[in-house]
């Protein structure tokens, strides 16, 4: 199923610039490795070595936050939209 997958401006460097794009998957963690596979530059900015969503990112299925969901078990489906945000910090 396709699901589009946004970038920050952050992350689009790693991903030829592109501000999103298409990928194919049944879960959230399927989208997130074949994104990583296609653009490996966003492999550690993303995903851990051991493939568990890094903790400084944050990831929204249409408006719901993943980790509130399955995670990376989350399904999605034709149309969905995967959002990436790195996780702002500061006082």
């Amino acid at each position: 199923m396709a699901v589009e997958v946004r970038l920050p401006t952050l992350l689009r460097q790693a991903a030829a610039g592109q501000p999103s794009v298409r990928l194919d998957g049944a879960t959230v963690g399927d989208i997130l490795q074949e994104l990583v596979a296609a653009y490996p530059g966003l492999g550690g900015q993303v995903l851990t070595e051991d493939g568990s969503l890094h903790r400084f990112v944050n990831v929204y299925l249409n408006d719901d936050d993943v980790r509130y969901l399955d995670k990376l078990d989350t399904k999605v489906g034709e149309g969905d939209v995967l959002s990436i945000l790195p996780a702002v910090a500061g006082g």
